[in-house]
């Protein structure tokens, strides 16, 4: 089944609403830049190729809403456009990746008129988004060296057609798997507390009809214990140059226990999240979220007292001597990854 989790239709940007999942199946379309961002901010879109490509429509959806006259007030407001779209969401490279690339349109056309760079600007929004989705036919294709029939994967959040436009990450490679005949079982844990293995993990993997059981993320450790773990897949939001990688809060976790139990440890990412600028994973910039997220949001009455503090840090980073293996869109890397990240990225 293909799940379209953005697209551009009729000079507006189209979201599948990710926060009604799995009850309802919402589009949503975003026809401003305020509507663009705040999609992002409150993860309507959500996933890092997939923002990327959003925020790449968003800056389009930016310049073509004001009357702008000149070439120094395109670039003008394409400089605004691009902090205020960038801190919607700081941990995930992929969006400012997306946005550099549009904004560089613009400053390598200054010579064509107003309308040409517009359409210049959507023409590499569009490129992009076609770009990621063969990343992720390329990512599939490399993962099947580790999958082996009858393999049974845990993975975490989503990292499947939600969280890009094409196929996935992670999840790309239980498709692709999927696809050449292999029997795949998937572990997904719930991945709280906004539950992005709950709702979306398998909803996905039910709709493409592969082979799904719903953990609690405490029961991780558990299952590796039992033998019932034969490797881990997660994506990722931002990989340093080291190889560090920053996931879903809880993938740290995930990853020690991997390594207690002598369960190889993936993490499946496009070149786009590859951040070369940071020497490792302490410079990732970690997003911090709303309490609310924690004590509130998926329950009909809250489950903490009101006055109590919360930590609620999205993401942790996952040091690269626990990863067995990053699986990009142009090679496979093995520990130790700093120069081989140098020499292909």
């Amino acid at each position: 089944m293909k799940i379209q989790s953005v697209a551009w239709k009729k000079g507006k940007m189209v979201l599948l609403d990710q926060t009604k999942l799995p009850a309802k199946v919402v589009y949503v379309s975003c026809s401003d830049v305020r509507q663009a961002r705040e999609a992002i901010r409150v993860l309507k879109v959500r996933g890092a190729p997939a923002i990327g490509v959003a925020a790449a429509f968003g800056l389009v959806l930016g310049v073509n809403n004001k009357k702008i006259r000149n070439y120094a007030q395109l670039k003008k407001k394409t400089d605004i456009l691009f902090k205020y779209l960038a801190s919607a969401r700081p941990t995930a490279v992929n969006l400012v990746w997306a946005l550099k690339r549009v904004k560089n349109v613009v400053l390598k056309n200054k010579h064509e008129n107003i309308a040409a760079i517009k359409k210049l600007m959507l023409d590499e929004a569009k490129l992009i988004s076609n770009e990621e989705i063969a990343s992720c036919r390329k990512m599939a294709d490399l993962a099947q060296g580790f999958i082996k029939d009858k393999d049974t994967i845990l993975t975490y959040c989503n990292t499947g057609q939600l969280a890009t436009v094409g196929l996935g990450t992670a999840l790309s490679a239980v498709y692709r798997a999927k696809q050449l005949g292999k029997r795949i079982k998937v572990y997904a844990c719930e991945t709280r507390p906004l539950l992005q293995g709950a709702r979306l993990t398998c909803w996905e993997l039910k709709k493409n009809k592969v082979d799904v059981t719903l953990i609690c993320d405490n029961m991780a450790g558990y299952l590796m214990q039992q033998g019932k773990i034969d490797k881990v897949f997660i994506g990722a939001d931002r990989i340093a140059a080291n190889g560090d990688s920053a996931n879903k809060i809880g993938s740290y976790s995930l990853a020690v226990l991997a390594r207690q139990h002598r369960v190889p440890f993936y993490v499946v990412a496009p070149h786009s999240t590859v951040d070369k600028r940071l020497p490792s994973g302490s410079r990732i910039p970690i997003e911090q979220r709303s309490g609310k997220e924690v004590s509130e949001l998926f329950f009909k009455k809250p489950i903490a007292l009101a006055q109590v503090k919360i930590y609620n840090p999205a993401f942790d980073v996952v040091p690269a001597r626990l990863i067995t293996a990053i699986v990009t869109d142009r090679t496979v890397l093995r520990f130790p990854y700093a120069q081989k990240i140098k020499r292909v990225f």
